[in-house]
């Protein structure tokens, strides 16, 4: 009997082999790592356009008050 390989059910790693490729989980996690910062670039960028679309709608808004 082989005690000493026994992983409780609670255990993230029960079911794994040992053999397990954790180099594969490496390139995974740097993959979500690197989609979520282009996910944040994103964001910034559409909170850029948003910023430039209000400043366009308040010059807007004065320059025709300003013709009136």
């Amino acid at each position: 009997m082989m005690l000493n390989n026994y992983l409780p059910p609670s255990s993230p790693d029960r079911g794994r082999s040992s053999a397990f490729p954790f180099h594969l989980s490496r390139k995974r996690e740097k993959r979500e790592r690197e989609r979520e910062r282009e996910r944040e670039r994103e964001r910034e960028r559409e909170r850029e356009r948003e910023r430039e679309r209000e400043r366009e709608n308040l010059e807007g808004s004065s320059s025709s008050f300003l013709r009136l």
